[in-house]
């Protein structure tokens, strides 16, 4: 996909940076405005080196498990995988209220949700960008974004995909030259019950490395879905046969 499918980062955006620590994650990230998800108000949050943005506490488990996880930890996996920005890459991420950034998103949103009245007052940016896997013995990097963003009532997070080269580390099975194989990395959403969570297509399987070319809005490489009261839109809600029994589709 273009590179323009991502929304700006950088440190031209004067965003934050994760530290360059295996398995670490941002400290606890205060939100000036709360965010609602699965019907949960949150006024914080952490950006994992991982692909995991998480809600109440830091999520630094590397080998990605099949949601529903019923453990009361809520969090969205724009890409969940081992990612080791200690090997290359950066981890970026920023709170903004930037009008160009926000009527933009606003676009988005009006374009992909016409039945919902959406005007973006806040956004919290983070941004993978070309980060390793562990174990690497390459310069594959995968670069996305997840973007949360609110008016104080409607939550929406949109996930995209700019490059995507590996799937896996190597403490996770993968294979040091290629970053393939192994348990392949996770898409999706999960509020931390045993009901309410979504997977997006090709998790945990060696598909995901396509989810550049996939999306529910129409624009490869670009997933969107209201959150503050989860709804799976643009999809199908039925399951489809599951080519592996360990692997957790929707």
């Amino acid at each position: 996909p273009p590179a323009s499918l991502l929304y700006p980062y950088g440190p031209d955006q004067r965003d934050h940076q994760t530290p360059k620590l295996d398995d670490g994650s941002s400290e606890e990230v205060s939100l000036s405005v709360p965010f609602t998800f699965y019907g949960k108000e949150y006024r914080s949050l952490y950006v994992n080196n991982n692909g995991v943005i998480s809600f109440g506490s830091r999520v630094n488990q590397y080998t990605p498990d099949p949601f529903p996880l019923a453990d009361g930890h809520s969090f969205v996996a724009p890409y969940w995988g081992d990612v080791d920005n200690v090997l290359g890459g950066e981890v970026f991420h920023r709170e903004t209220t930037e009008p160009a950034l926000l009527s933009r998103i606003t676009r988005n949103i009006n374009q992909y949700f016409p039945t919902i009245t959406y005007t973006a007052t806040w956004a919290f940016v983070a941004t993978w960008d070309h980060v390793a896997y562990y174990g690497s013995t390459t310069d594959k990097g995968n670069t996305f974004q997840a973007v949360l963003t609110t008016d104080t009532k409607t939550s929406f997070i949109i996930l995209n995909y700019g490059e995507i080269q590996w799937t896996s580390g190597t403490a996770s099975g993968g294979d040091p030259d290629t970053g393939l194989g192994g348990t392949p990395a996770h898409a999706g959403f999960n509020s931390g019950n045993d009901k309410d969570y979504y997977n997006i297509p090709g998790s945990r399987t060696d598909a995901i490395l396509n989810i550049t070319k996939t999306s529910n809005v129409n624009v490869p490489g670009r997933w969107v879905f209201q959150v503050n009261e989860f709804k799976v839109t643009g999809v199908p809600t039925e399951e489809p046969p599951l080519p592996k029994s360990d692997d957790c589709w929707l």
